[in-house]
């Protein structure tokens, strides 16, 4: 693969401009930059959340399956960011997005319906992978407004809005792998149980 990045300053960004794939020089607040670094941050999340789990994991080997689901989703995301960069790239396949509704819709078995507003919180994975779920949000917010002036595909798009869902059930289940129960919101002037 050799070596891609051999310099890691540049100086060509000092002015506020930043350079694309295709040799294009945008403004560092252009929407497209703005989705790059959505997306470059949900993944920074995500792979802060792998880590809480991997330590969560020597007391609850359950969670093991859940690293495994989310790990390549670092992956993926790393190509979302590749097309966004390279606008006539195309990185991510239908499957990748069909993996993550199989994920949904086996989790969700397991954990049966939701009748309550949750928050985050009982641990810190569960905390972390609500922060994920909250970045996917606004990664795609970001990416649906740069659709709005530059056409995207709908893959990355759709990726992105379902990662968000499965990040959700993914709080859910490592709730029920850790053995913690879910924290349910109260509406104000409810009564403390």
């Amino acid at each position: 693969m050799g070596y891609r990045l051999s310099k890691i300053y540049t100086r060509t960004g000092d002015a506020g401009q930043t350079g694309l794939a295709d040799g294009r020089r945008v403004p560092k607040d252009h929407p497209r930059i703005e989705a790059i670094g959505e997306v470059d941050m949900l993944n920074s999340q995500l792979g802060l959340l792998l880590a809480e789990l991997a330590t969560a994991q020597l007391s609850a080997p359950g969670l093991g399956e859940v690293i495994e689901a989310l790990g390549p989703c670092q992956h993926r995301l790393f190509d979302v960011g590749g097309e966004l960069a390279m606008p006539d790239y195309q990185a991510l396949p239908q499957y990748e997005i069909d993996r993550i509704e199989g994920l949904i819709d086996r989790w969700n078995d397991e954990l049966g319906p939701l009748t309550d507003f949750i928050l985050p919180g009982g641990s810190r994975a569960i905390a972390q992978a609500h922060v994920c779920r909250s970045a996917a949000r606004t990664a795609e917010r970001c990416c649906q407004r740069l659709n709005a002036e530059e056409p995207l595909r709908a893959s990355p798009l759709a990726y992105l809005n379902r990662l968000s869902d499965l990040l959700f059930v993914a709080a859910r289940l490592i709730a029920r792998r850790q053995g913690l129960p879910e924290i349910l919101w109260q509406p104000a002037g409810a009564t403390d149980a």
